[in-house]
């Protein structure tokens, strides 16, 4: 069943709202703890919850989709991350607020694994690309005006949970307004395999597809948690490190759906076989360039329009690689490559500061991608529309 405009309107709108909370939640979480006097590895640990929360939940949110559809889930998560954003200002403990992000990570996993497989199993192959690039660049526009939030502390510490949490329960009556659809069913051969099969198969089929959703969570995560930091000790000033790190989202964002227009029209692998060597150039002569501090601007752009749709190009591929039947666990499997990638990267990142000087930053994010580009080269893996071809043919 092909989405309506209107379904697809409403699924986006929601997706921005929840990058929207997540992008304000990290900043503003770890500058209340900051003027509390939490150490940063302990405010590093409190981050770690949203993550956490996705794991937690990735086992064991396949059943319930297939049974109840795609919006209870969608309304059930809203109701967790709304109740959970509005409860913070309650108790302002470590502890308390550390339970609470691990339900936003719970509620925020049901929202974007319902929406994603929603889109990636209903929209038509000729436009699966641009359709996911929109769902990157909503939660990606949401993402990057979330930190905006901050400036409401100056008035009231209070005041951006609320606001995050009331834009919730307003998502919460939009989505009312749709329809529920269910997932697509095996058939009769496929229904008798059990979860763990199911499981097995997704990553024998699609793991190459399952790369980029980590290198992108490996990514994000490196830059917003180790680039501040190596930037600072670096000599460069906070002003800049305020310009640089919007620079790449803003690349990323422009060029989101032009990438998934193209994939499209040219094929999953070669789109992200240029992405992953343009974003390798991109980062490695970073290595060059922090005496130019407007080259240094230049590339983060480049880097951004790049590898700043690694994500959703990845889902798109999985999505032409995998039986429509499969499609949620694909998904599931993209949530869990994602947040491992999410954890990695600030770990390993802090340990290359650690370890190595100017090439503290690129280094392991060049490692990464140049990983990635052999990984899915090499990968044999064939679209569903092919096989109809050559079936056909």
């Amino acid at each position: 069943m092909i989405l309506s405009k209107y379904k697809f309107s409403v699924l986006i709108s929601i997706v921005f709202i929840s990058g929207f909370a997540q992008g304000m939640l990290l900043p503003i979480i770890a500058v209340l703890l900051e003027t509390k006097g939490t150490s940063s590895a302990m405010n590093g640990l409190n981050a770690t919850a949203l993550y956490a929360g996705i794991l937690l939940a990735s086992p064991f949110i396949e059943k319930p989709l297939r049974k109840f559809g795609y919006k209870p889930l969608i309304l059930i998560g809203l109701v967790a991350v709304a109740s959970s954003f509005l409860l913070f200002p309650v108790w302002k403990v470590f502890w308390f607020w550390f339970i609470l992000r691990l339900v936003i990570g719970i509620g925020d996993h049901m929202l974007h694994f319902s929406t994603q497989t929603w889109i990636t199993s209903n929209s038509p192959e000729k436009n699966r690309g641009r359709n996911i690039s929109l769902y990157g660049i909503a939660f990606g526009s949401g993402f990057g005006i979330g930190p905006l939030m901050t400036k409401l502390l100056e008035y009231n510490e209070d005041l951006p949970f609320i606001a995050a949490g009331l834009l919730c329960l307003i998502s919460f009556l939009v989505m009312n307004t749709i329809s529920n659809d269910y997932p697509e069913l095996a058939g009769s051969r496929e229904a008798a395999f059990s979860a763990k099969e199911r499981y097995s198969k997704v990553l024998k089929m699609a793991w190459p597809a399952l790369l980029p959703p980590f290198g992108y969570g490996f990514l994000e995560a490196t830059l917003h948690g180790t680039f501040p930091v190596f930037a600072l000790r670096s000599g460069l000033s906070l002003d800049w490190v305020a310009i640089l790190l919007p620079s790449f989202v803003i690349g990323s964002l422009v060029f989101q759906l032009p990438l998934g227009t193209m994939s499209d029209k040219y094929g999953r692998k070669p789109i992200l076989l240029i992405c992953l060597a343009g974003g390798f150039i991109s980062f490695l002569l970073t290595n060059y360039a922090q005496e130019h501090l407007w080259l240094y601007l230049a590339l983060f752009v480049a880097a951004g329009m790049f590898v700043g749709s690694l994500f959703s190009l990845g889902i798109a591929y999985m999505s032409d690689i995998l039986p429509k039947h499969l499609l949620p666990v694909g998904n599931i499997l993209a949530g869990i490559t994602f947040s491992l990638g999410s954890m990695a990267g600030p770990v390993i990142g802090g340990i290359s500061i650690s370890w190595l000087g100017k090439q503290a930053f690129a280094l392991p994010i060049c490692s990464m991608l140049f990983f990635l580009f052999i990984a899915i080269v090499m990968n044999k893996s064939t679209a569903i529309s092919e096989h109809k071809g050559r079936k056909a043919s």
